[in-house]
């Protein structure tokens, strides 16, 4: 198979029409028509069922959909990853959540800079599930992943961290003064509902709270009465005025990995990850 038409395929497969898939790949359909034809007969099976009205995939075609993205995941990687390593020079670019795990991450990076041989390191900060997908997709060498949350198959990981979850109110809320409280207890608030946060594909979780991006943001909301919500217990700390923490007896513990793709052999990223587990 060709890379064209695996691109030409996954954009039809997503648009579910034909003229749409076109317009989004900047060609006219009856080349991209022809090229799905070919891939079909290169496969030898049915990919996609045509109406009037849209595109279905078939069995073989929702397959080839999750494989053809994990494909042209890896050659678009393999593409950034080279061109920076050509047009940059050597360091690492590492990819976190803001306001996720901030004291750890300035540990590991100050023991990483103190290291012989340290090569630059640049940290950018995303929302919710990106740091993820920019691992993948190759703008990042290496991410700080949270489990259960963040899907860590694929990766080589080294384990961090763990810690448990807290509920984040409003100071002074009647639930902050108890020792702990259970998710059924948060979720069942009637004057603070749970954020929405953004799913990996850019759309966000359903409910009736406000759609929320990033720690900072859920913090101003909380603190504004707004909103209550279950997060890992470092993103909230004791110079959050106006906030109350209290521990969540059966939420899952987080787990903070440092992960990175399998066939990566940087040397830097070996010493970083060596220097990780030390710390």
């Amino acid at each position: 198979m060709e890379t064209r038409e695996l691109r030409y395929f996954v954009a039809v497969a997503e648009e579910r029409h034909f003229g749409r898939a076109a317009d989004r790949l900047g060609i006219a359909q009856p080349p991209l028509s022809r090229a799905i034809q070919q891939l079909e007969r290169r496969v030898g099976a049915r990919l996609l069922v045509r109406t009037t009205r849209e595109v279905s995939l078939t069995e073989a075609g929702a397959v080839l959909l999750a494989e053809g993205r994990a494909a042209l995941d890896a050659v678009d990687a393999a593409e950034r990853r080279t061109r920076r390593a050509a047009g940059e020079g050597p360091g690492l670019v590492l990819v976190s959540k803001a306001g996720a795990s901030e004291e750890l991450l300035a540990k590991l990076l100050d023991a990483y800079a103190a290291e012989p041989g340290a090569l630059p390191v640049d940290v950018e900060l995303c929302g919710p599930g990106e740091q993820e997908r920019r691992l993948r997709d190759g703008r990042a060498d290496v991410a700080l992943l949270h489990r259960p949350f963040d899907s860590t198959a694929g990766f080589d990981t080294e384990e961090l961290a763990s810690e448990r979850q807290v509920a984040v109110l409003p100071a002074g809320h009647p639930l902050a003064n108890r020792s702990s409280v259970s998710t059924a207890d948060v979720s069942a608030l009637p004057d603070l509902p749970t954020p929405r946060w953004p799913r990996s594909d850019g759309t966000y979780t359903d409910g009736p709270g406000p759609q929320v991006r990033d720690a900072a943001q859920l913090r101003q909301l909380v603190g504004l009465g707004r909103v209550a919500a279950i997060v890992p217990e470092s993103a909230v700390t004791p110079r959050h005025e106006g906030l109350a923490t209290v521990p969540v007896r059966d939420a899952p513990v987080v787990t903070t990995v440092l992960a990175w793709p399998p066939h990566s052999r940087s040397s830097a990223l070996a010493d970083l990850v060596r220097c990780a587990t030390r710390t």
